[in-house]
């Protein structure tokens, strides 16, 4: 029997499944790793401890399918985008890496817009805007301090392509995880000559592009050995963790989109050409599709916001969850606090929750935003708080597929998957609030298992990754939106699109007193 091995380097941990050459789970396993924070807004990871989770992780996952090394047909990768891995010869990293949601490039962001000639150009130029996120900004930031560190690189590589460098010894990339630098050229689907020219930046220092599904390198000895795996294992381009999991969704064809509902909140549709937002409020990148490209929005504190509400306002129904576990019924904090906000009425007699607890990124790239309940009443009650919360991530994930709509992208079928698809009651609420029914598939694995069909694509298992999902997807349930309360919705969300409008000047000076 062959198998094919996904790898997604998160950002708390390293997720390893192994699925069989038809696209069926067997086993997952996860090792974790630590976030250093040495600054207020900075967030680092030493990328050693990514390469250990990979062979913690790999060897775990292999135990539980009771796969034999010699079994592994294809490796597929995935990983947080935007990471910023420093390498001089060998494999250890120069410095940490700088992940996705650092903050301390809000300068280089402005100075990239300006030798662009503006946010217009520069959008023209690699199909979006710069935002402290992505990694050019933080490229950039290393430059100007710490020029000994630059002095040294020799390659830059995102989080899942140094796993590929541990592994294969190659530096490669693929072009949807190369979109989220801000240097690819987005419609030609390789490195933006002019830009990297304009920052001064070596293109030397890039990797080399390739497609999703193709075979990058194979495996070599001393990393099999680590992995408890055998050499020469192909290893395929693979994806950054939001086009991987689009894969792992079947969001592959146009009209479907994702709404996945985890720590941040993305918004995610296929796209057959380079549909771009000109005032950049969504990311048009590439598709781990060959030829394709994909537009997605994220909101960075969606299901944050409610594990935010546990932890410091959830006491009680974290306590009464481990009394009703330890009398045999397994149940979760949030599964509580969901069933006290169906109690609640559609719209909380309009109470709002603005969900920018860690700033925002879709579509308002502020990070001086800030989370806040409005319309508090003596009326108002806990259940309405926890209520109004829930609808406010799900009225920040509407506009990004209002955006989306805007655009012109099709948006027939909303595919629901994270956290937020677990709850029927968050479910009903996404499709009411969307104006959409909302489907379930037999996938709930995410970036690790679209990266197993890529390889299984780069490995012929699969003539293509249209083919792979048509083979391996399928869908389980949908929930259709009330009419009714769709119509009250209408009503509500119309308000709070304009309140961050309204507070934005506040926001700002807020964080001046931080």
């Amino acid at each position: 029997m062959a198998y094919l091995l996904g790898i997604d380097i998160g950002t708390s941990g390293t997720k390893t499944l192994i699925c069989d050459e038809k696209g069926k789970v067997l086993a997952t396993a996860m090792a974790e790793h630590p976030i250093s924070s040495p600054k207020p807004g900075w967030s680092e990871q030493n990328p050693e401890h990514w390469w250990k989770a990979v062979c913690i992780a790999t060897k775990a996952v292999l135990k539980k399918a009771d796969a034999k090394p010699a079994d592994i047909k294809g490796i597929g990768l995935s990983g947080q985008m935007h990471g910023s891995v420093f390498l001089a010869d060998g494999t250890r990293p120069l410095r940490p890496a700088l992940l996705w949601n650092d903050q301390r490039t809000a300068a280089e962001c402005a100075q990239i817009e300006s030798k662009a000639g503006g946010r217009e150009k520069l959008i023209d130029l690699v199909a979006n805007p710069a935002l402290t996120g992505f990694t050019a900004p933080k490229i950039l930031w290393v430059r100007k301090h710490e020029p000994k560190v630059y002095a040294k690189t020799r390659k830059i590589l995102l989080p899942k392509d140094y796993i590929r460098y541990c592994m294969t010894g190659e530096y490669a990339t693929e072009v949807s995880d190369a979109s989220g630098t801000l240097l690819l050229d987005v419609v030609k689907r390789q490195w933006s000559d002019k830009l990297l020219s304009l920052l001064e930046i070596d293109r030397d220092l890039m990797p080399r592009l390739y497609e999703s599904p193709e075979v990058t390198g194979t495996l070599h000895d001393s990393a099999a050995k680590q992995m408890g795996l055998v050499p020469g294992i192909p290893v395929v381009g693979g994806a950054g963790d939001q086009a991987a999991g689009a894969v792992g969704n079947g969001i592959v064809s146009s009209g479907i989109i994702s709404a996945t509902l985890g720590t941040s909140g993305v918004v995610f549709a296929h796209a057959d050409s380079p549909e771009r937002d000109p005032l950049g409020r969504v990311h048009t990148m590439c598709h781990a599709v060959p030829g394709k490209w994909c537009v997605f929005g994220c909101m960075l504190s969606a299901g944050g916001s409610f594990q935010w509400f546990r932890n410091e306002l959830g006491y009680l129904e974290t306590e009464a969850a481990k009394v009703i576990t330890r009398r045999g019924k397994s149940v979760e904090a949030y599964d509580l606090l969901i069933e006290e906000a169906s109690e609640a009425p559609a719209g909380c007699e309009g109470l709002f929750f603005l969900p920018y607890l860690t700033g925002e990124r879709c579509p308002h790239p502020d990070p001086n935003a800030r989370g806040a309940w409005i319309g508090l009443t003596r009326r108002s009650t806990r259940d309405m708080m926890i209520r109004a919360l829930l609808e406010g991530v799900t009225y920040g994930m509407r506009d990004a597929i209002e955006i989306m709509q805007e655009m012109g992208v099709a948006t027939k079928q909303v595919r629901a998957s994270g956290g937020g698809a677990k709850s029927a009651f968050w479910r009903q609420l996404q499709a009411d609030i969307y104006k959409q029914t909302i489907v379930l598939t037999n996938s709930s694995e995410g970036p690790a298992y679209g990266v197993a069909l890529l390889a299984g694509v780069g490995t012929r298992c699969f003539k293509n990754v249209e083919e792979a999902c048509k083979s391996a997807i399928t869908e389980t349930a949908k929930t259709k939106p009330d009419k009714k309360v769709s119509t009250l919705y209408d009503k509500h969300y119309a308000v709070y699109r304009k309140l961050y409008g309204d507070l934005k000047q506040r926001f700002g000076e807020i964080a001046e007193l931080a």
